[in-house]
Order: structure tokens, then sequence, then C-alpha cells
């Protein structure tokens, strides 16, 4: 142990050389100007920020002890090296490694090796930490068959470990069919099915990680993103991504993708299922085909003392062609007049001219062919024509003929038309049709990957949106279509991957459950039959069952005092409820002198209580759950499925133990 330490120690030290090593550049001589200095400078802060060291966060939490030199000749006998397997790259002063980013190839036997097939490792040590400070280690020989596999104890430890303050990373956790999903190429996107517990957020996080250390350059040109569903959440995970040796990843909603215009209103639940339907596609489409008008009249263009005429017959092929194409609208706009132009120039040949580029470009700027543009393809506003479609019925049913019913088109119209798009009160759905014609006139710029995690919650429309992000790039998809709770909830991963536009992604399912405990997690699955049939229920790991009680109760005190006698355990406590019975929760908490926190704000040791909506806890783990009223989980969402479904996931939220507190009947699924 001691000497674990010591290096532990001297890793440190080193990376705290590499740090002032930057600090101490002086860049004033290699720079040929201010803008190229502060270019620099901005990259130097960057470095600096990178090589921080966590002081409560393990600088190392493993070590490879290879039988032969990697890369080496085995026949050759070359003697095997040592390596610390952490969160960064750190060397010495001569260069040598002292620790190996976890992202590297040599690491990767960290997490892959086995009994089986040991990769040329003879013993795989890991780590214990408290704090920053290494407590303990456990040694697995894998070349020695006399020595039988077992489950790590400090990896069960690592799991269970209460957790105070920002979300810890889980690096060191990362399984072996976890870690092949992590290191899977650029190019290729993959869906990962997995139900509470199965670590599906923490292959997203871990993809992306990996994903920007082996692709650098090109990610650094094209982007990445992570798309969450809601901020709570995105500030959940956000506090991991530094101990996994990134900074600087974008996170978003979908409804910050589509945030074209402020949204003021609601929609009831048929209409938005409407609006999501991905029928909404082609109904757009015809709407913006339609401003298209076919020419009536020839276009004549005067140069000089010369007239060049292009008759309406020949303008009427050039917007047909056009049109055929299928281009995006804005594009062949654009490129319209420069086709008038070039059927000018054709003309001027055949007399005998010889114009150049500079001539048809001075053409396609002619107020004649300016006008003869706008006037058969006209400018499109995409938040306009989303406003006509949902306040005109006559030009809904003209374009959503054959496509959607009379009926559907009723439920979508406004009752109230607004005057103005500033006026209207649009809901979340309307920002994704606005979002949708926005890319069918100007195509959306594509990113080189996304990740997706909740994806189950996405509608057709959503879909397309985050789809048009990556068109040129790859996704990462994330969910458990159990955990669906919205009316438009995906019904197959293939279907959902059809409307991303990523088909050909390969569907990897997780089943091994590595946060919620036996008992709990074997509750929960109950509902399965009824929310998502023939999904193979998660199969917990844990030797440790956890703690679990259903507690009938009279009064909110009750439900108070269950969670004082939680938070005489160590770690962070959550109270899910209904979210109309929050309101009167929070009072009891207060009357009690019991303080708490909102979803996705930081425990500390004075508050480690969070009071949690249910439409708010997915996503969302803590150590010990009060679950309060189950049957007003599900009374609270707009039909059974969809409440069963929320009260799936507000089940699954506890790592070590779970009480559910009712004074009403529980639901019949559970019993």
């Amino acid at each position: 142990m001691l000497r674990e330490r010591t290096h532990l120690g001297e890793s440190r030290a080193a990376l705290r050389a590499m740090r002032e090593d930057v600090e101490n550049l002086d860049i004033r001589d290699v720079t040929a100007n201010w803008v190229n200095a502060a270019v620099l400078q901005r990259q130097m802060d960057e470095r600096i920020k990178a090589l921080a060291d966590l002081s409560h966060t393990p600088l190392f939490f493993g070590r490879l002890d290879y039988l032969h030199a990697p890369g080496a000749d085995k026949a050759e006998g070359a003697e095997g090296e040592r390596f610390y397997i952490g969160r960064r790259h750190v060397h010495d002063a001569e260069g040598d490694p002292m620790v190996i980013d976890w992202r590297a190839p040599v690491s990767q036997p960290f997490y892959r090796a086995s009994k089986k097939d040991p990769m040329d490792v003879g013993l795989r040590r890991r780590f214990g930490y408290t704090g920053g400070d290494l407590t303990a280690y456990e040694d697995e020989h894998l070349s020695d068959p006399s020595e039988t596999a077992a489950t790590s104890k400090l990896l069960q430890q690592e799991i269970e470990r209460p957790r105070v303050g920002p979300m810890r990373d889980i690096v060191a956790t990362i399984q072996p069919e976890q870690d092949e999903i992590v290191r899977g190429g650029l190019s290729g996107s993959v869906c990962v099915q997995g139900g509470p517990g199965t670590g599906k957020t923490a292959v997203g996080l871990h993809r992306v990680a990996y994903l920007l250390y082996a692709h650098r350059e090109r990610l650094a040109r094209t982007g990445t993103l992570v798309i969450g569903p809601n901020k709570s959440f995105l500030h959940y995970i956000e506090q991991v991504l530094p101990a996994l040796g990134e900074l600087e990843v974008k996170q978003a909603t979908v409804d910050d993708l589509v945030a074209h215009v402020e949204v003021r209103g609601t929609d009831t639940s048929t209409a938005a299922v409407i609006k999501g339907d991905a029928r909404m596609a082609e109904v757009l489409r015809r709407a913006v085909r339609s401003h298209v008008t076919p020419p009536g009249e020839p276009v004549v263009v005067v140069r000089g003392s010369r007239r060049w005429r292009v008759p309406a017959y020949e303008l009427e092929e050039i917007v047909r062609e056009l049109l055929d194409r299928d281009i995006r609208y804005g594009a062949a706009r654009e490129a319209l007049p420069q086709r008038i132009a070039h059927a000018v120039l054709v003309q001027m040949e055949r007399a005998g001219e010889a114009p150049d580029d500079r001539v048809q470009d001075a053409v396609a700027r002619d107020s004649a062919v300016k006008a003869a543009v706008k006037a058969i393809w006209p400018p499109v506003d995409p938040a306009r024509l989303v406003l006509r479609l949902l306040a005109d019925a006559d030009f809904l049913a003209v374009h959503a003929e054959g496509v959607l019913d009379a009926d559907e088109q009723k439920e979508i119209l406004w009752a109230k038309p607004a005057r103005s798009v500033k006026a209207a009160k649009w809901s979340p759905a309307d920002t994704v049709l606005i979002d949708e014609a926005t890319d069918l006139v100007q195509r959306s710029h594509s990113l080189g990957h996304v990740v997706l995690d909740e994806a189950q919650d996405l509608s057709p429309m959503q879909y397309r949106a985050v789809g048009r992000r990556c068109t040129t790039g790859s996704a990462t998809v994330l969910g458990d279509l159990a955990q669906g709770t919205t009316p438009w909830a995906t019904r197959s991963w293939g279907e959902a991957l059809a409307h991303l536009g990523k088909e050909e992604a390969v569907v990897e399912e997780l089943t091994a459950g590595f946060r919620v405990p036996t008992d709990v997690i074997t509750y929960a699955s109950r509902l399965l039959p009824h929310i998502a049939p023939g999904l193979t229920p998660v199969a917990s790991v844990r030797e440790n069952p956890g703690f679990f009680e259903l507690r009938a109760i009279a009064t909110d005190p009750e439900v108070i005092d269950s969670c004082r006698e939680l938070l005489r355990q160590e770690g962070s406590v959550g109270l899910i409820a209904a979210d109309a019975r929050v309101p009167a929760l929070a009072e009891a908490l207060a009357t009690a002198g019991l303080g708490y926190l909102g979803p996705g704000e930081e425990t500390t040791q004075d508050t480690r209580l969070t009071l949690v909506p249910a439409s708010l806890a997915k996503g969302l783990e803590y150590d010990y759950v009060v679950l309060d009223e189950p049957r007003a989980v599900v009374d609270g969402e707009p039909d059974e499925r969809t409440g069963l479904r929320r009260l799936y996931v507000a089940l699954t939220r506890a790592v070590s133990g779970l009480i559910v507190t009712h004074a009403a009947p529980l639901p019949p699924q559970l019993s």
C-alpha cells in the first residue's frame, strides 16, 4: 500500500508540474500579432483548466501488469510493463507515463480482460478511495488458472458508495458490455436500450468522452452535443464530464434546439400527438412548395442596345426542374436567378457574343430577373407559414388533404387565430413544426456526433429535429421503452431510428442492473407486463439486496418521518411525489423544519434531501428514496399506461433503499 500511495503522491506532483509548465510559458516572442496571441492564450487557458487536479477525485483507479510489453512479440519474451489507469494522462519530467488515460488503447483490458480472455494481462488491480485518499486495493490474477473469478468487492462498494455533492464519475465501474459500446467507431450510430440502473447514461457520457479523445481534430471541426430531457438532468450530468477528461461538451434539450419563438402556450395531449406525428412533415413540405407560382410572363433583360427575352415556357421548364430536384426551398430560390441568367447567356452566345461568368452574375442581378424571381419563388418565413397553417382552416385543408383527416385538422387548429408571430401563443410542439419548416427552407447545420439521452419520450417530429443535427455525423441514442411517459412515447427503436434518419444504427440492450437494488427492481418489474410487454426485465447483479419497505400511512407528517429516518443514513435522500402533491409536502417539510433542495441542485452535508416532482424524476438517482402515494403518481397522467410508466420511473431512482408510503390503495398492477 505504501508503494501505491507513493506513486499517487508522485503522480499528483507530476500533474502540478505539467500545469506549472503551461502557466510559465512566455508567448510574447512566438506570436505574430495580437489575434494570434489571443487565440494561443485561450488554448493555454483551456490546457491549464484541463490539468487541474480534482483533489477529491482519485487520479488513478486501476493498475494493469502486462505479461509482455504491449506490441512486442511474445516469443521474444519481452518483460511486461505496469500501467496505472486514470482519468487523464500524466507524465514525469522525462516524459515517461505515470498515469494512462482510461481512453487509451493500452487501458482497454482494464474493462475487457477476463479469465477466459486475459488479453495478456497478468494482474488487474482496483483501488479503493475515501475522498482523494487511497485506502484499499484488490487484485485479480487473470493468468492464474487456480484462482476462481469472483465479484469485485471494491467495484460493489464503488457502485453502492453514498453520494453527497455533485454526481460522481462512474469511469471506474464501466463493465465489459458497456465498454464495447463506449469504444465503438465514430462512423457508426448505436441505440442503447437499458432499464433502470443499467448504466446507459454512463455509457453515453463515456462514449462522447472517448470519441473526443480518439477523434479530437475531426470533432473539433464538426462539433459534439449531448441532448437531455430537461435542464435539471443536464445540470446533473454535466458535473461528471470533467472527471472523464472533457471540459467542453455542449449540452441542450430538444426545446433548446428548436427555440425559434417564445413558448407561451400549451396543447391538449391529442393535439400534441398529431403535431408530433411524422405526417406533419409532408403537410409542411406541401405548404412550403405551394409558394412557387408558375411563370405567366417572359423575362426581358436589357443590356446596352440589346433586349434578351426568356419565354414563359422556358422559365416554366427551369422551375419544374428545380422542383423535381427537391432541394431546399431557399437553395432553389438562390439558384433560380442564375438559371435564368444562363438562359440569357445561351442566347448571347448564339448571337456571336462571348459572355463570361461576370456577365452571368450581372444578368442574375438585373432588376427584371429579380422581379421574376420574387413573383415565381417568393421568400418564405417558417414561423409565418406555421402560423397560417394553424390559423387558416382552408390553407390547412388544402395541404393536409389525404394526410390528416378532418377531425385531426380541427384538433390542431387554433380556436383564436393569432394576428402575428409575436402575438401567437406557441406551444412546444409548434416550435418543432417551425424547425421542420426552417429546414425545408434552409439546411440545418450538422454535427459530428450527437448523444441523445432519455430518447423514448420524443415524438417522431422531435426525432426528425435531432436527426437534422447529425445528418452527416453519427448518434448515440439512449433510452428505455418502459420509461416512456409522454402520450407520443416511442413504441419501438426501429421506428424511432427511422425518424432520426439512422436506420442502420445497431441496437444494444443492457439488462444487467448495477445501480438499483435487487428487491427494489424486482418490485418495480411487476409493472413491465402492463407498460412494455416483451421487454427483458433488469436483473440486478448487486449482492446487497438493498432496503425496501411498503408503509401504509395516514398523514403527511408520517411521510416526513420516513425522510428523517433515511437521513440518519449516509448519503442523499429523494422524496418523490406526484406533481400535485408537491406543495403539500413542501409545506409539511417547512413545518417540520427540514431543509430540502429542488431537482438538479447539488446536495451538501447539511442538506441531503431533495423534493422531486414525479415528472422530473427521470434520469436522477439518490441513495435512498421515499416514494409518496403511487396511486396519485398514476392518476396524475392523462392515461393509465403513461401513469404506470411514470410510477416505474419513480420506483427505480434508489441506489440503496426505498420506502413506499401510501394512504390510498396501491395500483393493482403492483399486486
